[in-house]
């Protein structure tokens, strides 16, 4: 049977290094996925009799792995770009956050921020109205190196659920006396900090943005953040199947004539109206990325101006190509609403 990890799954190496899977097209016999947590003497977090450390820039990830680890980056040639990659036979331990939901929903001893965890998924499922299969916990929590302080990630897959639990936290967070609040300038300020070290944006176009998400916020004063992934079932393209070819780095300004993706990770944004600043002069359709950051960032008929990645796509299967800007690969990507006059 083909190993399956997806959005949100962690992988761990022989060697103890942990890995959080990005999308849901890998090739045959390797995981497209980013190192996250890896054994340290001197690291703040510990399982069992075991120190580690988080890695949080993607530069910094791959600058660990290209001094210790290089085995692991890989030039993929499909993507057209060297990626983290971990071989399938490499694989010591596969975490899933369905998985663990479930194991604290059997524990007789939860700690403190695990039944946090606990009750606000209970919240959004009986207010949604999902099955609890289709609900997950990632993050520090799932590999058992979450600290007091840790934040708590929530998967939701499958379309339908998805836009059920959107609809559901819109409600929740517009609810006075209720447990989800959304985050304050002073909340939002601790956030533009620690997300600033990997995407260089100014605070005021940050606030623009992210003061009006519903996936992240707090939660009985705890942060969340929920990734929306689609089911394997919705997915029908096939590695190889699309080839994704590098021509050049753009900044451009659009308006957003579909967000309907916009909450889902991997996120898509079609746009139209598209004036380029900087970079060759392609035709742009679409602006997406892997990372949860750039979720829900604009809206249909909103102008932006981000910067990014130049793709051109080629879907072999459908006998179709265009242009697309992917952000998140380097700290000089961004995504922002221009504000109305």
């Amino acid at each position: 049977m083909r190993f399956k990890a997806r959005e949100g799954d962690f992988i761990e190496t022989s060697e103890g290094l942990m890995f959080d899977v990005k999308g849901l097209i890998h090739p045959p016999n390797r995981i497209i996925a980013f190192l996250r947590y890896f054994p340290d003497e001197k690291g703040e977090r510990k399982r069992n009799s075991e120190r580690y450390s988080k890695v949080y820039s993607l530069s910094k990830r791959y600058a660990l792995l290209k001094n210790r680890f290089p085995q692991y980056l890989v030039y993929n040639p499909v993507f057209d770009v060297t990626l983290c990659e971990v071989p399938v036979d490499a694989v010591k331990k596969h975490y899933k956050p369905t998985q663990k939901l479930q194991e604290l929903r059997s524990s007789s001893s939860p700690d403190k921020l695990e039944n946090l965890a606990l009750q606000l998924t209970k919240v959004m499922k009986e207010n949604a109205n999902i099955p609890w299969n289709t609900i997950g916990i990632s993050g520090s929590i799932m590999a058992r190196l979450h600290k007091p302080s840790s934040d708590i990630d929530v998967i939701v897959y499958g379309s339908k659920n998805c836009r059920k639990v959107y609809t559901t936290m819109e409600n929740l967070l517009g609810e006075k006396q209720g447990p989800f609040k959304p985050y304050t300038r002073e909340g939002l300020k601790a956030l533009f900090d620690f997300r600033s070290k990997d995407t260089v944006v100014g605070f005021e176009d940050f606030v623009r943005s992210e003061s009006r998400k519903v996936l992240q916020g707090k939660f009985m004063g705890t942060d969340y953040f929920i990734r929306f992934v689609k089911d394997w079932s919705e997915i029908d393209e096939k590695y190889g199947d699309v080839q994704y070819v590098n021509v050049g780095y753009a900044r451009i300004k659009a308006t957003v004539a579909d967000d309907s993706e916009s909450i889902f990770t991997p996120c898509v944004y079609k746009i139209d109206d598209v004036h380029v600043f900087e970079g060759n002069s392609f035709p742009v359709t679409e602006i997406a990325s892997f990372r949860g950051r750039f979720c829900e960032q604009a809206r249909n008929g909103e102008v932006v101006i981000a910067q990014g990645k130049v793709e051109h796509v080629i879907d072999n299967k459908r006998n179709r190509e265009h242009f697309r800007l992917l952000l998140g690969n380097k700290p000089s990507d961004y995504f922002v609403t221009v504000p109305k006059p």
